[in-house]
């Protein structure tokens, strides 16, 4: 699987479900998640990458609320099945997960290639463990599953940042990411109506003023 993609100009309706669920996701909201869910798996999101989406998402939104939507997604699947619905399974992750020192520069590499440059500053000078646990398990034990595209996980991410005030700061830094990873301004610009039209207002607003700053902080912006 490509991490970094050729960006388009539109995002395909399975692409569209993703923002949506995290979204719901964060702000722990049950029946339009439940919904959400449904339109992914319908617009072709096998089961493994929804789950693989909600996995993450405990990185940005925490564990109780991942594990309330994976409950969540259990009972979609099981009511699909019951009415006949043959969703597909998906894969799991194809390669092993490096470990140790290997785990900790897989892990840098890429969280080099998605914040654009290395990671440091004060506030990882003040406390170096949290870019420790950023390094070997975000961007290393968990990205380096292979089982969902870093296209994938950049709208996810979005999705469930744009739903929690407080956080423009990350948000921002993952509009860039995810163009980063080859999605287009004009598919963000998407994301962020898609947001307006079938999610939350508020999400939506601070997703197209995250994505307006960081065009406008980009080289010729």
């Amino acid at each position: 699987m490509t991490n970094v993609q050729q960006a388009t100009d539109t995002l395909s309706a399975r692409q569209q479900a993703i923002p949506l669920i995290a979204s719901f996701m964060a702000a722990s909201d049950m029946p339009k998640l439940h919904a959400a869910l449904n339109q992914g798996l319908d617009a072709g999101l096998t089961v493994s990458e929804a789950k693989e989406i909600l996995v993450q998402l405990y990185a940005y939104a925490g564990f109780p609320k991942s594990l309330n939507a994976l409950g969540e997604l259990l009972k979609v699947v099981q009511a699909r099945q019951q009415r006949g619905i043959q969703d597909a399974p998906g894969r799991e992750p194809s390669r092993a997960i490096p470990t140790g020192d290997a785990l900790v520069a897989a892990g840098k590499a890429n969280q080099t290639t998605i914040s654009g440059g290395s990671v440091q500053g004060p506030l990882f000078d003040f406390a170096p463990a949290i870019n420790q646990f950023l390094q070997a398990h975000l961007f290393g034990d968990i990205f380096e599953r292979d089982n969902l595209d870093w296209q994938s996980r950049e709208l996810a991410t979005v999705g469930a940042l744009a739903a929690t005030p407080g956080v423009e700061a990350q948000l921002r830094s993952h509009m860039r990411a995810s163009m980063r990873v080859g999605l287009s301004a004009a598919q963000l610009r998407q994301l962020t109506q898609v947001l307006a039209e079938r999610g939350d207002a508020g999400a939506s607003k601070r997703a197209s003023e995250a994505l307006t700053q960081a065009l406008a902080a980009a080289p010729g912006g």
